[in-house]
């Protein structure tokens, strides 16, 4: 479903109406943008883009050319994860996985969501500029 507003907290899920005045995306305390490799989205720059699928990607990744036998594997495992690529890769594991638990915090229901200072939220917008104008209009209709 398109263009549906929802301000979001823990234990909160309607739309609270806050007089503000319409303001661009980089202006914004925080835009985050949750989607996944099947949900492409079109985004400005300075927005954290937050792939919730990309651990999966990443560990496949990690796993995709070790040796059958587990004792050359956990060797070979280990060698690269003492490597530059190998504290890159666990560092972009990190992100990841702490992608997932912004989303699951803050109640993302649906994506792509693009969400504002981690109230407001659009799902269904694959274009960020949208999404946050429609953020914008409707805080500004409820001043």
């Amino acid at each position: 479903m398109t263009n549906i507003l929802h301000k979001t907290s823990l234990s909160l899920r309607r739309l609270v109406p806050i007089a503000l005045l319409s303001i661009s995306v980089v202006a914004h305390g925080e835009t985050w943008v949750f989607t996944d490799q099947a949900h492409p989205v079109t985004k400005p720059a300075g927005v954290r883009l937050i792939v919730l699928d990309e651990q999966q990607r990443l560990e496949e990744q990690l796993t995709r050319n070790l040796p059958a036998d587990p004792r050359q594997a956990a060797a070979s495992m280990q060698r690269y994860l003492a490597s530059p690529e190998g504290k890159r890769l666990q560092n972009d594991l990190v992100t990841a996985q702490q992608g997932v638990t912004d989303a699951w915090s803050i109640g993302v229901e649906k994506i792509p969501a693009v969400v504002i200072d981690r109230r407001y939220v659009v799902y269904g917008e694959p274009d960020v500029s949208k999404a946050v104008a429609i953020i914008d209009r409707t805080r500004s209709t409820h001043r």
